[in-house]
This record gives C-alpha cells, structure tokens and sequence, in this order.
C-alpha cells in the first residue's frame, strides 16, 4: 500500500489541526511559515504540500517556487483566504496542482486532497512498474564487458529524447527487444505504451491494417465499429516494429510517410490521424546489403537509423556469460519453485566455452531447461546434459558413426528438427511466434517446417 506525507503550511494554527485530525491515516506535518516548512529537519519530505497564501514573511506565492526545486515530486494546493482570481492565477501557472477557499469547508477539502493523491498513486504505481521493468530485464544488459557498457551508456543518452527514431541492429538472440524496452522505459515516453510489432509474424496482406488500422467497411471482413492501427495505440508512448526488415516495399513507403509528417491515412479513410510516438526498430538482417538489392527503402533507413545502437554478439563479450547465466539460474529457479544457489565449475566452464550462435536466448534456453532437470541447489553438468545441443559440433558431441548400411541420414536429420520443434513449441508456451523466435526462425520459415514435419 502506498502511503503518502501531506505538509500543512498555515499561520492559522486551529486549520492545521483540524486537517491533521481529518487526515489521520496519513503523515502530516503542519508548519506555521514557509520558511520553517522547507528548514532542515527529521521529517521526510512531502508528498502533497496544502500552502497558505497570506502566510507572514515569505508568501505562499513567492515560496512555491523554491519548494517546486526542493520537492520537485510533490503536489501543491493553494489556501487563499478570499477569491482572488489574479493570486490563483499566478500559483496555477507556477505550478500548483488546485486551490481552495477560505473558509475551508473539510468535506471539499478532503475531496481535493483525495483526489491529488489519486494523481499522486497513479504516479508512484507508474513508477514502481518503470523501477520493476528496469530491475527485472537491464541486468541482461549490466556485463562486466566494456562493449555492453557503452551499448547501456548509448541507450542512457539516446533515451532521453521522447521523438528520435531508434534503429537496433544485432544478430538473432541479443536482447534487441529488452533494448527497446529499456529505450522506452527510461524515457519520457514510459507513461505511454510500448506497442511491439513483429513485421514478420504479420502476412503481408495484412501489415498495412495492422499498422494504420481501418475504418468501418473498409474491406470485405473488417470490423463494423473499424479498428485502431498499432501505430495509433503507441500515441504517447513508443513503437516497436521488430524484425523491420521484412516488411514489403509497399509498406516501407506508408511507413516512411508517417516518419517524416507524424500522419498516416487509415484504410478506407482519406482523412489524416495525427499520432505523436517514437519509432524504434530492429533488425537481424543487413539493410545495406537489402538496399543494394532493392529490398529496402534508403530513404527510409535513413528515417530509422537517426540514432542506432548495434548490439554485440554473446561471443563478442564473453566475460558476460557467467553474470547472464547466474541471472537466469535465479530467475528460472524462482519461475519453476525450485532451489538453485550456484553453478558448479565445471558447468560453469562448459557455459563459457560454447560458440552461443542463439546469443543471450540460447543460453536462456539452456538455463532453463537444466534448472527444469536438475534439483538443485548446484546447476551441473547432469542437468545441462538434458539439454540438446543446438548442432553436434556445438555441444562437442559426434554424429553417430557412418556405416555402409542401416543408416538413414535425411531420416535420422528429419527427426532431430521434429524434436527441436516441438521443443521449442512446448518451451514457448504454445506460441508459434515465440518458438520461431527460440530457434532463430523466421516466423513463416517455422510455420512451414512446422506444417511438414508436426502436420499443423
């Protein structure tokens, strides 16, 4: 429960009284002067801060700013003792949050602090989500490698700014979407949404919908009431659009007219909708190399990559391996009520010397899955050795012996994708997308191999 420290400022010592007693199950202060409010002393910092405007020595209008610096989190509700209108004027556009009138009348009052401390807990709600977004994912990202800590220092920087597109460009696995998150969160954009599109989990057909929406009757099959675009929910908050290098030519271009005027035209619509979000992208593929072949818009790169922060691969800092494994040894033994403390050497020492071509996700993978095969509380190599190499050569185990008969090589192959398949399907909850994503597959690459070898 969160609760809140109210200070009552006001030489009238009967009203600070009366709003202690009414207030009891919050902390209140009551001080008879502005200046004996913001003195040095034991009590904590105010949360909501009730100031008089007639108050001796320092008034209730000149000391709003100071106290605005010192408590720069705190609301404040101006008493005056008649309606002056040009007073309430000038403490609104200072900063309070309401006024009141004199004489105060306890029921009103009550109501205009409570409804300031329902400002106050949304807030503080909004806030410990940020804190508890930030504490849960960032440290995938706080490695002892210097590659990492430049990536988080650039993030940190390009973060402070609520409008300048971001593109993230890294191989399969690197963390690009808990990237975006962290863009996202340490913004000022945080009170909005954080609206993922995965562009290749979307057909084609579909994308522009999806992204700009449509109005009522716009196509065979649309809703009757039309549909709100993904672009339009991230109004005031920040777009995602994962895996940007797949969508078509013809979507880059609608795309492309958003990011330079801030509009876009729903489908069946010919009025423009007005949306406000940052764009952040990433990416696995090489744009550079799609736009020497005409696959991918320059001009729209450009557009993008306006700030771009490009993600080192596992192997290119590998001294983060044993912070990321002990992160995820915890985090899995708390998912799966189970009792891990340490990582045995030689678990240890296997983890930092496999090649990672799947990146932090691989190695989540692995975590994961030995803590669900071991008891605890020391990972060994027992329980990583449940796990299924992500190729031979990888996991340094030989393919079994060629001999002139009695094997059946493309069976044999066939078999152990089925197995990485469904393996991936049950580790991914039953979600297609977040099993291409587990096995580093494009989503309409998985749905084929899925339909050919698991008949769905």
């Amino acid at each position: 429960m969160i609760s809140f420290c109210i200070y009552v400022v006001d030489d009238e010592e009967f009203i600070r009284d009366a709003v202690e007693l009414n207030l009891g199950r919050y902390a209140v202060f009551g001080f008879a002067s502005a200046e004996a409010a913001m003195a040095p002393g034991p009590t904590p910092p105010p949360d909501l801060v009730l100031l008089d405007v007639g108050l001796p020595g320092l008034s209730g209008v000149e000391a709003l700013a100071p106290m605005r610096r010192l408590w720069p989190r705190a609301l404040f509700i101006m008493i005056t003792a008649y309606e002056d209108v040009d007073t309430v004027v000038t403490a609104m556009k200072g900063g309070a949050y309401d006024y009141v009138v004199k004489p105060l009348h306890m029921d009103s009052l009550k109501n205009n602090i409570e409804n300031a401390l329902e400002t106050l807990r949304l807030r503080k709600e909004v806030s410990l989500l940020h804190q508890r977004y930030l504490e849960e994912n960032l440290p995938l990202f706080i490695g002892r490698s210097r590659a990492i800590q430049a990536v988080m220092d650039f993030v940190g920087k390009i973060a402070a700014s609520p409008d300048a597109p971001v593109l993230i460009c890294g191989p399969t696995g690197t963390g690009k979407e808990l990237i975006a998150g962290a863009i996202h969160y340490k913004s000022p954009n945080f009170r909005g949404r954080l609206v993922t599109v995965n562009c290749a989990a979307i057909p084609a057909e579909l994308i522009e919908s999806e992204l700009f929406g449509y109005e009522p009757g716009a196509f065979s099959g649309a809703r009757a009431g039309g549909k709100r675009g993904l672009i339009e929910e991230a109004d005031g908050g920040t777009l995602f659009l994962d895996e940007v290098g797949d969508l078509s030519l013809e979507a880059q271009a609608k795309l492309l007219r958003f990011l330079d005027g801030g509009e876009f035209i729903k489908v069946g619509s010919a009025r423009p909708t007005k949306v406000r979000a940052r764009v952040v992208s990433a990416t696995n593929r090489d744009l550079a190399a799609m736009i020497d072949q005409g696959q991918f818009r320059r001009d729209l790169y450009y557009r993008l990559a306006v700030t771009r922060v490009d993600v080192p691969s596992l192997m290119e800092r590998p001294e983060d391996i044993e912070p990321i494994a002990r992160h995820f040894l915890v985090a899995m033994a708390d998912k799966y009520g189970k009792r891990f403390l340490s990582i045995s050497p030689e678990a240890m020492a296997y983890l930092r010397g496999r090649p990672w071509e799947g990146n932090v996700r691989e190695l989540k993978a692995v975590i994961e899955r030995a803590v669900i095969a071991g008891d605890g509380p020391e990972l060994t190599m027992e329980s990583l050795r449940a796990e299924p190499p992500a190729a031979p050569a990888a996991a340094g185990q030989a393919l079994p012996p060629l001999t002139p008969a009695g094997l059946d090589l493309p069976a044999l192959l066939e078999g152990l994708e089925r197995d990485y398949l469904q393996q991936a399907e049950a580790l991914g909850g039953g979600s297609d997308v977040r099993a291409a994503e587990l096995l580093g597959l494009n989503y309409h690459t998985f749905r084929y191999r899925k339909k050919k070898l698991l008949g769905d």
